[in-house]
């Protein structure tokens, strides 16, 4: 039985909103959570409260994953699907909860309490098999623990009361270096900004090269300044935390145990560009996070770190956090803005940049969390410190979120021009016939290439470091990742909404067995088109798995290839039958062999005599 709506909580809401339609995607998640859904009668009503468009309202619940417009239950259980996932059993962990909860996947049962659905990562594939329900987190699955999970649901216990030990998350920090090894006393980096002044500060991240540890390496300096800048109303500071790329999770464990150092990058920001206002995006599947982020900004205020008169200076700053909703896209800075102002997370046309045009059209800088930890070390420790380590073109260090086939997963911090190699001889790694760097977006590597480096001349990557070793199918690898992709698309383009579903067929094609090498034709044609003519990231490099590992391990398609040439998209022969019948026909001639000949015209086999031909299509 599901709760009936009370709108007198709705109106209160509404209020602790102030009513503002910049903050339509936080009610709409505070209503899910509370309600599970957002049904026509919320809607209309929300529209008529914020005074906006219904459309919106309705566009918004329908765009990202954990909104719904139907009630979905108490309990909502999302699995997470990463290949990690894959890997370490979550099908079976699925199948025990379908079962011992009498559910469909991806309908709400009967009673309409309980919703089981995959989701794409999680961020803890370093502990996987994982799952969220109602957002809160639950690691290590197995079928045992899926069953007293379900075992609690159907005696219709809250999750207060289940066993603590269910819900924590590890951190598993394998090797040190600067951020990893160092706690960074609270105030001290604005100490040191403060007594530089805003000029000299920038100067020391310029003389840092510091580069956006989100993997495309946008010099930070150069970003502040030319936000500083320019004219606007105001100046905002956005901290990227949308950490939503399958393997990575690195934030979470920066968010966790170095909060006060990401708040206080971004307080360093916003004393550059003379902002008033930051922003922290926080992925939904660290909403769990969320309390701890709240008392860690609480804290800070306390301790005049952040609010008005900053270490008793002119200097006036504070930090609001957001929750995402689930929307891969919105890891895009400008999609990420977009849906920072309460709407869908479609990437905007560019330019102009955020630096110039970003939150309400004003100038923003958006970092993501590891930059805004370093630029925290280099306003302590210097400008020559940072330069210590790393490489000519890619100064530092670089957090990787290790997991996959390896025997210690978790974060390791290296200098930039660490091989991979090393990496996978530190994390256990043994008999490996692939890693993917980067995520699936980024680049799939075989043994012959483990000599390359991480740095952004060679291996950029955002930090998930994936391992498969010689008995995973690489094709099923392959087969998530364009899935996810596929699922992903915000469909605002059409290269991307078509070219990802097409890809998609492809490789279910493949890995069925029933491909020809037209296929993988077909496969370089699609990519080519989406990688040129998407409208952001995601379409662009949602072919990179694919090319990727048909460029360095074609032999794996080419085993899973039929005999034919042309699989046509329907049966041929099949559809003669009828004709078959009314000539009164079932001989040898009146069927078709469908195999192409060098011209690609189909023979028909079945005959001994002269072939048939006529075009394939």
């Amino acid at each position: 039985m599901q709760a009936a709506i009370n709108y007198q909580r709705i109106n209160t809401l509404l209020d602790a909103h102030q009513r503002n339609p910049l903050q339509l995607v936080q009610i709409l998640i505070a209503i899910q959570h509370e309600y599970g859904g957002i049904p026509a009668a919320l809607r209309d009503y929300i529209a008529k409260a914020l005074n906006v468009p219904l459309t919106q309202v309705h566009g918004v619940v329908e765009f990202y994953h954990f909104l719904s417009t139907a009630r979905l239950g108490k309990y909502r259980i999302y699995v997470s699907d990463n290949i990690t996932d894959r890997m370490l059993g979550n099908e079976a962990i699925m199948q025990t909860l379908l079962t011992e909860l009498a559910v469909e996947r991806s309908k709400p049962r009967t009673d309409g309490r309980v919703f089981v659905d995959y989701t794409s990562c999680t961020g803890l594939c370093d502990q996987g098999p994982a799952l969220l329900i109602n957002g809160r987190p639950i690691t290590r699955l197995n079928t045992e623990l899926a069953k007293a999970i379900a075992q609690k649901i159907n005696a219709d216990q809250p999750l207060d009361s289940w066993p603590s030990n269910w819900f924590q998350v590890e951190e598993s920090l394998r090797v040190a270096g600067p951020v990893l090894a160092s706690r960074i006393e609270p105030g001290r980096a604005l100490q040191a900004a403060l007594a530089m002044g805003p000029e000299r500060f920038l100067k020391q991240v310029d003389l840092s090269g510091l580069r956006g540890r989100g993997g495309a390496g946008f010099r930070t300096a150069l970003k502040w300044r030319v936000s500083r800048d320019a004219p606007g109303k105001a100046h905002y500071v956005i901290c990227n935390a949308d950490e939503g790329e399958p393997g990575t999770f690195k934030d979470r464990t920066l968010l966790t145990r170095f909060a006060d150092a990401v708040f206080e990058g971004m307080t360093l920001g916003a004393y550059v560009i003379g902002a008033q206002q930051g922003f922290l995006y926080l992925r939904a599947e660290y909403a769990f996070l969320y309390p701890h982020l709240v008392a860690t900004l609480a804290r800070r205020r306390a301790e005049r770190l952040l609010g008005k008169g900053i270490l008793g200076q002119d200097f006036d700053f504070d930090i609001d956090i957001h929750l995402g909703a689930g929307a891969y896209v919105a890891g895009e800075e400008s999609a990420l803005i977009e849906s920072l102002e309460g709407k869908r997370a479609v990437p905007r046309t560019r330019p102009p940049y955020t630096a110039t045009h970003g939150y309400l059209n004003q100038p923003s800088i958006c970092n993501n969390v590891e930059t805004y930890v370093k630029t925290a070390l280099i306003a302590i420790h210097g400008a020559s410190w940072f330069l210590e380590s790393g490489t000519r073109h890619s100064p530092g260090t670089k957090l990787l979120s290790v997991s996959g086939d390896v025997a210690r997963p978790g974060i390791y911090e290296y200098p930039f021009g660490v091989s991979v190699q090393t990496i996978l001889d530190a994390s256990g790694a043994s008999n490996t016939q692939a890693v993917q760097v980067g995520g699936p977006s980024g680049t799939c590597i075989t043994p012959i290439e483990f000599s390359r480096s991480i740095s952004f001349e060679d291996l950029s990557t955002g930090g998930s470091f994936m391992v498969f070793n010689q008995s995973r199918d690489m094709l099923r690898v392959v087969q998530n990742f364009t899935h996810f992709f596929a699922g992903e698309s915000c469909g605002f383009c059409s290269p991307c909404r078509i070219g990802t579903q097409l890809l998609k067929q492809s490789i279910d094609k493949i890995v069925s067995g029933s491909a020809t090498t037209r296929e993988l034709s077909d496969i370089a044609e699609t990519a080519n088109c989406i990688k040129t003519m998407s409208h952001c990231g995601l379409g662009q490099t949602a072919a990179n798995p694919l090319l990727d590992t048909l460029k360095r391990m074609r032999p794996i398609y080419e085993a899973r290839l039929t005999s034919l040439d042309f699989v046509p998209g329907f049966d041929l022969d099949g559809a003669l039958v009828t004709a078959r019948q009314l000539s009164q026909r079932n001989d040898a001639q009146a069927h078709l062999g469908q195999i192409c000949d060098e011209n690609g015209c189909l023979i028909n086999t079945s005959s001994d005599q002269s072939p048939s031909r006529g075009p394939t299509s």
